[in-house]
């Protein structure tokens, strides 16, 4: 997967779940996604390549980046409970898909039930 196929999936799987909203900020290049006011996904483009940035359960982090050499500490962002994605050859879409709408759904999760999207996190595929 290259950096464009990256960040595609990741923007088109982020913008079809429910109640997303999305910011493009120039200074610095960072795009946001959040759900009720709370961010799930960024991504920006770092000097020599392009990074999506998610929320990830501090076990799946730690086991996602021993196993890909893609993905690392969440860049710019509390290094437990994120994980950055590079473009590289152990990347898919799959994956991609899985760990935006990880995300996606551990911040639904934490918000009151009044605030939440109606439709469930269970009812958008998450992986885990």
């Amino acid at each position: 997967m290259d950096e464009q196929q990256l960040q595609q999936v990741a923007h088109d799987t982020a913008t079809a779940l429910p109640g997303v909203t999305f910011e493009h900020r120039t200074n610095p290049n960072w795009e946001t996604y959040k759900v009720a006011g709370k961010v799930f996904l960024l991504m920006t483009d770092l000097p020599g390549h392009a990074v999506v940035t998610v929320k990830a359960d501090p076990r799946d982090a730690v086991a996602l980046r021993e196993q890909y050499e893609e993905i690392s500490a969440g860049y710019h962002t509390d290094k437990r409970h994120w994980v950055s994605a590079a473009a590289g050859p152990g990347i898919d879409d799959t994956l991609i898909r899985g760990l935006v709408t990880d995300s996606y759904g551990l911040v639904v999760d934490k918000l009151p039930k009044t605030a939440r999207p109606t439709t469930t996190p269970s009812d958008t595929g998450r992986t885990s």
